[in-house]
């Protein structure tokens, strides 16, 4: 009768099949290669119409070798599925397994696709086992060699007014690409960047990946990096924006009302009351640049004075001053 599969496999002819699968599933760890190298293989037996033809004919029929005094039962068997279509090398469980199992599918362990090999196959150089589990370590650990080049920076200017009320902008932007047959090519793509209320001069974005795709490396990042175009009124100290607004002489002496336009687009009347003197500040709370940890909340306002002098004066008008000012 050959091989006594149910004996390799450690269960009585009436086992189940649910018992063969876990018997194949047990011994199949146990004489895996790499958990047991000097041991052999075993297999799972899933498949009702192949068990019976062992059953009947034995390790013959899997052959397709019909035994003694049965050759008109095996002729009609072989047909057009039946044993005689199989050829197989006893020595290789594979092509064994193969034969007494509904799949010949490697089998999955610990989430690996392994294909278990014969002992004397697992020599060094020439192995189909070891170019097997070579090639997967190859492909497992090429990717984890590869350097992650650093971030390709782009300026991405800004006026105060987008950063103060936040924008949305669509950037171009173009990388290089290297196709299979090595040659870098450009590749276009258009971004869609967001710039949140209260971001600086400095802030960065960053696209992963998004950079060139060249050989031997990791795809790059592509970082935007935000930066500030002057304004005419205001200036960013902090979180608090500052104005200076130029006053004559008799505005800083007898006092005034100014007009601001806020960076939101509002009109703010600002009373001058007080003497202006070199230094002077005035300071308007809540009015400045949006704090982004504290949503609400905005710094200060100061608005600074550059007063200016009249180049000449009259006799009289000279008079009139020393009147008023006692002098």
């Amino acid at each position: 009768m050959g091989m006594d599969y149910y004996n390799i496999l450690k269960v009585n002819r009436n086992a189940t099949l649910e018992d063969l699968k876990k018997s194949y599933r047990r011994l199949a760890r146990t004489w895996h290669p790499d958990k047991n190298p000097t041991g052999g293989a075993e297999a799972e037996a899933n498949d009702p119409e192949k068990r019976a033809i062992y059953d009947r004919y034995g390790e013959e029929g899997l052959k397709g070798m019909p035994p003694p005094g049965s050759q008109s039962r095996t002729s009609a068997a072989a047909g057009s599925s039946g044993p005689s279509n199989f050829r197989y090398n006893p020595s290789d469980p594979d092509d064994f397994f193969a034969e007494f199992m509904a799949s010949n599918k490697p089998y999955s362990f610990d989430q690996e696709r392994t294909r278990f090999q014969p002992r004397s196959q697992w020599t060094a150089g020439n192995t189909r086992g070891e170019a097997s589990s070579a090639s997967h370590k190859e492909s497992s650990t090429s990717t984890s060699q590869l350097e992650k080049p650093p971030a390709i920076e782009k300026t991405l200017l800004c006026t105060l007014e987008e950063l103060y009320n936040g924008t949305k902008r669509k950037m171009k932007i173009t990388r290089n690409v290297a196709n299979t047959d090595g040659k870098v090519e450009i590749e276009t793509e258009v971004l869609p960047v967001e710039v949140l209320p209260g971001w600086k001069k400095g802030t960065k974005i960053t696209f992963p990946n998004k950079g060139d795709r060249l050989s031997g490396q990791l795809p790059q990042d592509l970082t935007f990096v935000i930066d500030l175009k002057p304004h005419d009124v205001y200036l960013l100290e902090g979180n608090n924006l500052v104005a200076t607004q130029v006053i004559p002489l008799v505005d800083a002496l007898a006092g005034t009302t100014i007009h601001l336009k806020t960076l939101d687009g509002r009109n703010l009347p600002i009373r001058v009351e007080e003497v202006v003197r070199p230094g002077h500040e005035i300071v308007l709370a809540n009015e400045g640049w949006p704090i982004r940890k504290e949503p609400g909340k905005k710094g200060n306002l100061k608005i600074k004075f550059d007063v200016t002098f009249p180049t000449r004066l009259s006799s009289s008008q000279r008079a009139a001053i020393r009147q008023i000012m006692g002098g």
